[in-house]
């Protein structure tokens, strides 16, 4: 995944998350891969399951846990707009 600058280009190895610097011109060139942390996160198969924050310095990733079972329930909110602005009136 590239990152919001298009300077870094990030992936996963196994349980690793790495970072690699590119450039694009006047060819494509990358730099040394780094590791940047290591854990049990859900793999996506062949499609990217994170996401990383615009400064590429947070990630957002489903992390697999101590219990490898499947999901009994989902919890869906409808209208949740209505409830925030309840919550939290803007005037």
């Amino acid at each position: 995944m590239w990152d919001r600058r298009g300077r870094e280009l990030f992936y996963r190895n196994g349980d690793a998350m790495m970072v690699v610097a590119v450039t694009t011109q006047p060819t494509f060139s990358a730099g040394r891969p780094r590791l940047l942390f290591t854990g049990p996160f859900v793999r996506g198969g062949d499609r990217i399951n994170y996401d990383a924050s615009p400064d590429g310095e947070s990630f957002v990733m489903l992390d697999s846990g101590e219990d490898s079972g499947a999901a009994t329930k989902i919890n869906v909110m409808l209208n949740w707009f209505e409830e925030l602005k309840r919550l939290v009136p803007t005037k």
